[in-house]
């Protein structure tokens, strides 16, 4: 089984240059999340969280929609109400 293909959003982009957010941790937080859940406000979108210990173990959140083979990244950023 091959790895999906991740696409960046415009707006995913600039969010991440904006926070200093880097590819590879949006890459493992989609593959490998410490915990996954629907987006409240739309059912075809996913979030994925993951703690970054180069970034103070906070918590990065990603928000994406898989569309066939191609993950689809809207947006990501460190999520101040999550710890641990």
């Amino acid at each position: 089984m091959s790895k999906p293909e991740i696409v960046f959003t415009r707006h995913a982009e600039t969010m991440m240059a904006e926070r200093g957010i880097k590819q590879e941790w949006i890459k493992t937080t989609i593959a490998e999340p410490d915990t996954t859940g629907p987006d409240p406000a739309r059912p075809d979108v996913r979030r994925a969280f993951r703690m970054i210990p180069e970034n103070g173990n906070r918590t990065l959140r990603v928000v994406y929609a898989t569309i066939g083979d191609t993950v689809r990244v809207v947006t990501a950023f460190f999520d101040r109400g999550r710890r641990r």
